[in-house]
C-alpha cells in the first residue's frame, strides 16, 4: 500500500513536472515571438544589387558593388536552376510547411556526436529556414536561434507562395567569389546569363550552396566535380533528368573559372571605368553606385580602347628605351644550388617549387604592394636572373620555367646616365644584368624559350579619342598602368600645351580679317612681360628666322616669333576669348606668352577643342556616359535630351529615319573652322607632323598639330580625321626634360600615327567637309599668291567668299628690312612650343 502511494506520488509529481515543462516550453516559445523580425519585410525585399557598366557596344566594362549580386524575378529563373538547388538542399520543398521533421530528427541524432567531435552542427534546414536565417536572423548555432528560425519559417510559408520564397533564396544565397544569388554566380563562374546554363552548370552552382570555399574551381576541381555529379544523380532520382541527360551532364568538364575582381573587366578599360565611377558617385552618391543596381551605358568602343592602349604603350616604351636602362626593379639573394626545391608536406619533391621561385613569388607580392610592379602589364611577366654569360642570361619565371635573354635583346639597355646621355654600347650580357636581378620580360614566341628585356617607363602621359560630332569619348588612356598609378593624365593633369595652342591664335586671326595667305613677319621679337622683364621668344633652331611667311606656313612649320607677332597684332584679349569659347581653359594668364602655349589645359579639354574645328565649329562637351537606368530599368539620366517625335514606331514600314534637331551652338564661323582644318591638314602633309604619313598604309585625310613646351618638358599631338578626334600627351609627372629633340613630332606624333594606322582601315573614308561660302583656290604654297602657270609647290587654299584672293594681305610685318630673314624650307624639324 505504501509502495502504491509512493508510486502514485511520484507519478503525480512527474505529471506536474511534465505539465510544468510543457508550460515552460510553451512560455519560452511564446517569448521567442517577442521581438522576432516580421516576415512582411520580405514582401518588398530589395537587396543591394551590383551596378554594371557597359561599353557603347553593350559589352560589360565594369562592375561596382560591395557584393556581387543581381536580382532576378522567379519567372526569369530557369527550371533547371530551381531543380538543381531543390534536389541538393530540400527535395521536399514543395510539400512541407517550412520544416522538414525528418531532417530535424536526423540533426538531433547527430547533435551529441558532432558536439563531441567538434564538428559543425547539422541543421536539417529547409530552404525556407535558410531564407529566414540568412535574411532575418543570425547564423549562430544555438537552440534559441534554431527555434526562432523554425517559427519564422512557418510564418513565411503562411505569408508567401513557394515561388516567392524560392525567389528570395536563389537571389540571396552566397555562392563564393563575392557572388550573391544565382544570376551573379552564373556570370562570375561561367560568363553566362542564367537562361544559358546547362544542367551540369546549374548543378555546380548548387554545389556551392554547401560551402563555397570547399568547391573553389581553381583549387578543388576534382572535389567540385564529385559533388556536382552527386547532385546530378539526385536530380535524376527526383525525375528532373532522364538517363541520357544524366550521362551527358556527368561527362562534362567542370568548365568553371573565377571572374576578375570587381571593377574594370579588362585592364585596357581601367582608367575609363574609374572616370565613370567618379562621375556616377558625384551624381548619385556612393550608396546608389555600390548598392543601387544601376545600369550604366557608356560611350566606350572596346576595340578602339585596346588599340589606343597598345599604341600608347608601344611608343612610350620605345621613347623610354632611347634613354637607356635604369637597372633592375629589385634584387634577390639566390641559393647556391638553383635546383634546390622547397620541401612541401604531401607534395612530391619533383613537384615542389624551387627556392628561387618561392622568393620571386614573395618579391612579386611586395612589389605589387609598393606599386613598383603591377598585374596589368601583360604580356610582360616578372623574372629573376639566375645566371649571366657573355651572350645571354638565364632567367627563372614565376611558374618555375626557365628561359633565356639573348644579347640581341639587351643591346638597347645601355646604362642611363642622364636624360641626354647613356653608357657604352652593350657587347656582353653582364654589362646589363647580374644574378638575382628581378626584371620584366616578354616571351618572343609561344615556345617561351627566348625573352626580351623590358622596363616600366619613367615617363607617362595619356590618349583620348572621341567622336567630334557628338563628343562621345570612344577611348581613353590615362597612363601606362592603372595598377601603378590611378591618376588619370587625360582628365586630371593640367599641363602647358605648347604649340598645340597656336591654332586658337590663328583661328582668332582668321576671324579678324586675316586669310590663310596673309603675310606675317618671322623675325626677332621683343615684348614687355611681367614685372620689368622682357619676353624674347625664339624659334626651334636658335637664331634662325624665316622672314615673311604666310599664316599657313606659321602653323605648318610651327613658327614661334611670327606667332607672337601675330598675337600682339590681334590682341591677347581676343585670343583668350577664343580659347575660353572653345573650352581650352578658363584660367589663362593675360600675357603674350600664352600664344605659344604658356597657359595650362588638360588633354581632354584640348582634344575637345580641336574636335570643334573638324565638326564645323559646333560646341560639344566630352561625354563618357550615355544613359543611366535604375534597378527597375527606368532611365534616370540621359545625355541626349532632344525630343524625337517619330521615334516611337512599333515597326519599320518603309518610313525614313527620324530627323533630330541639331541644337548645338556655333563657337566659331564654320568657314573659319574649315580653314583651320585645311591648314592643320598641311601640318601632316608638309609640316611638323609629316612623319605620321609614313606610319599609315593608305591615303586618309588627316590633320593636327604638334606641341612641345619649354626645354622639352611636354610633348603633344592633337589631330583628327573627318570623324575621329585624337589627342596625345607625354611628359613626366614631376615636370622635367624629355631630352634634347624629344618634342611633339618625335614622342607624341608616333603614338597618334600608330593609333590611326590601326583604327582608320576599319572606318569609312570620307573627305573633310567644307561648308558653303568657301572657295578653294590654287596658290603658291610659299607666297600664298594665286598660282601662275609653271609654279612649283602649288596647293589648294581655302578662302572665304569675301576674302581678297588676288592680293595677299600683309599684316604684322616689320618695316626694317634687316629683320627680314630668308625662308629656309629645307628645315623640317618639329618647331615645338615655348623657346
Amino acid at each position: 500500500m505504501l509502495l502504491l502511494r509512493i508510486i502514485g506520488g511520484l507519478a503525480a509529481i512527474g505529471t506536474v513536472a511534465a505539465i510544468a515543462v510543457v508550460i515552460g516550453i510553451f512560455v519560452w516559445l511564446q517569448s521567442l515571438h517577442v521581438g522576432l523580425p516580421s516576415e512582411q519585410t520580405l514582401a518588398d525585399y530589395e537587396p543591394p544589387v551590383t551596378t554594371r557598366v557597359h561599353a557603347g557596344t553593350g559589352e560589360l566594362l565594369a562592375e561596382f558593388a560591395r557584393e556581387r549580386r543581381l536580382f532576378v524575378p522567379d519567372a526569369a529563373i530557369p527550371a533547371v536552376v530551381k531543380q538543381a538547388f531543390i534536389s541538393a538542399e530540400d527535395k521536399n520543398f514543395y510539400d512541407h510547411g517550412g520544416l522538414d521533421y525528418r531532417g530535424i530528427a536526423r540533426a538531433a541524432l547527430r547533435f551529441i556526436p558532432d558536439k563531441l567531435q567538434g564538428n559543425s552542427l547539422e541543421g536539417g534546414s529547409t530552404i525556407t529556414q535558410q531564407v529566414a536565417k540568412n535574411m532575418l536572423l543570425t547564423a549562430d548555432q544555438r537552440f534559441e536561434r534554431k527555434a526562432k528560425e523554425a517559427i519564422v519559417a512557418q510564418r513565411m510559408e503562411k505569408a508567401f507562395s513557394k515561388e516567392h520564397i524560392l525567389e528570395l533564396y536563389l537571389n540571396e544565397i552566397y555562392l563564393g567569389n563575392r557572388s550573391y544569388g544565382v544570376a551573379a554566380a552564373a556570370l562570375n563562374y561561367f560568363g553566362k546569363p542564367l537562361s544559358a546554363l546547362e544542367p551540369h552548370e546549374a548543378a555546380y552552382l548548387a554545389t556551392l550552396a554547401k560551402a563555397p570555399a570547399n568547391y573553389r574551381p581553381t583549387v578543388y576541381e576534382d572535389r567540385a566535380i564529385a559533388r556536382r555529379n552527386w547532385i546530378l544523380g539526385r536530380m535524376h532520382e527526383d525525375g528532373y533528368l532522364t538517363d541520357e541527360e544524366l550521362e551527358t551532364a556527368r561527362a562534362q568538364p567542370l568548365g568553371a573559372s573565377l571572374a576578375p575582381p570587381l571593377g574594370a573587366r579588362e585592364d585596357a578599360g581601367q582608367y575609363f571605368a574609374e572616370e565613370v565611377r567618379r562621375r556616377v558617385a558625384d551624381l548619385y552618391g556612393s550608396e546608389a553606385l555600390y548598392d543601387g543596381g544601376l545600369s550604366i551605358r557608356t560611350t566606350l568602343d572596346p576595340e578602339m580602347q585596346r588599340m589606343a592602349r597598345l599604341a600608347f604603350r608601344m611608343h612610350l616604351v620605345e621613347y623610354d628605351r632611347r634613354h637607356g636602362y635604369r637597372g633592375p626593379i629589385s634584387t634577390l639573394a639566390l641559393p647556391n644550388d638553383l635546383a634546390e626545391r622547397l620541401p612541401v608536406e604531401g607534395e612530391a619533391s619533383s613537384e615542389a617549387p624551387f627556392i628561387w621561385q618561392v622568393a620571386l613569388e614573395d618579391e612579386q607580392t611586395r612589389l605589387y604592394k609598393d606599386r613598383k610592379a603591377a598585374a596589368d602589364l601583360d604580356p610582360w611577366e616578372l623574372a629573376v636572373v639566375l645566371s649571366v654569360a657573355d651572350q645571354s642570361a638565364e632567367i627563372g619565371l614565376l611558374d618555375g620555367q626557365r628561359g633565356r635573354l639573348p644579347l640581341d635583346q639587351l643591346t638597347w639597355a645601355r646604362e642611363f646616365g642622364s636624360i641626354d646621355s647613356r653608357g657604352p654600347q652593350i657587347t656582353r650580357a653582364g654589362q646589363v644584368l647580374s644574378a638575382g636581378d628581378v626584371v620584366y620580360v616578354e616571351a618572343l614566341s609561344e615556345a617561351r624559350e627566348d625573352f626580351a628585356l623590358y622596363q616600366i617607363p619613367a615617363v607617362n602621359g595619356g590618349l583620348v579619342a572621341m567622336d567630334p560630332h557628338t563628343g562621345r569619348v570612344l577611348a581613353m588612356v590615362g597612363g601606362f598602368s592603372f595598377d601603378l598609378s590611378e591618376f588619370n593624365r587625360a582628365t586630371q593633369a593640367w599641363r602647358q600645351p605648347g604649340s598645340t595652342f597656336k591654332p586658337f591664335v590663328y583661328a582668332t586671326a582668321l576671324e579678324n580679317g586675316y586669310t590663310p595667305s596673309s603675310i606675317v613677319l618671322d623675325a626677332p621679337f621683343v615684348a614687355p612681360s611681367l614685372g620689368n622683364s622682357w619676353w624674347k621668344p625664339g624659334n626651334y633652331v636658335a637664331g634662325r628666322f624665316y622672314g615673311e611667311s604666310t599664316l599657313r606656313l606659321g602653323i605648318e612649320k610651327s613658327r614661334n616669333t611670327m606667332t607672337a607677332r601675330l598675337a600682339q597684332d590681334i590682341g591677347i584679349g581676343r585670343i583668350i576669348d577664343t580659347a575660353e569659347t572653345f573650352g581650352v581653359s578658363e584660367r589663362l594668364p593675360r600675357e603674350l606668352a600664352i600664344s605659344l602655349g604658356a597657359g595650362e589645359t588638360t588633354l581632354m579639354r584640348i582634344t575637345t577643342a580641336y574636335a570643334q574645328f573638324v565638326n564645323g565649329g559646333r560646341r560639344i562637351e566630352p561625354i563618357l556616359i550615355d544613359r543611366v537606368q535604375n534597378r527597375y530599368g527606368e532611365t534616370i539620366y540621359a545625355w541626349d535630351q532632344r525630343s524625337c517625335f517619330d521615334c516611337d514606331a512599333e515597326a519599320w514600314t518603309g518610313q525614313g529615319e527620324p530627323v533630330l534637331a541639331d541644337d548645338r551652338e556655333y563657337v566659331i564661323d564654320p568657314r573659319t573652322a574649315f580653314q583651320m582644318v585645311s591648314i592643320l591638314e598641311g601640318v601632316i602633309d608638309r609640316g611638323t607632323g609629316a612623319r605620321i604619313k609614313s606610319q599609315i598604309d593608305g591615303d586618309y585625310p588627316l590633320a593636327g598639330k604638334t606641341g612641345t613646351t619649354d626645354d622639352y618638358h611636354d610633348a603633344w599631338f592633337v589631330g583628327f580625321s573627318p570623324d575621329l578626334a585624337v589627342g596625345v600627351y607625354v611628359g613626366y609627372d614631376t615636370p622635367q626634360s624629355l631630352g634634347q629633340g624629344e618634342g611633339g613630332s618625335n614622342v607624341a606624333a608616333p603614338i597618334f600615327g600608330e593609333f590611326m594606322a590601326r583604327v582608320l582601315p576599319k572606318r569609312d573614308v570620307v573627305p573633310f567637309r567644307a561648308p558653303s561660302g568657301i572657295r578653294l583656290v590654287r596658290v603658291n604654297a610659299k607666297t600664298g599668291k594665286p598660282a601662275q602657270s609653271g609654279d612649283p609647290n602649288v596647293i589648294l587654299e581655302a578662302f572665304k567668299a569675301e576674302d581678297n584672293v588676288y592680293g595677299a594681305n600683309r599684316f604684322a610685318t616689320d618695316s626694317d628690312p634687316s629683320l627680314q630673314g630668308r625662308a629656309d624650307e629645307s628645315i623640317s624639324d618639329d618647331l615645338g612650343g615655348i623657346y
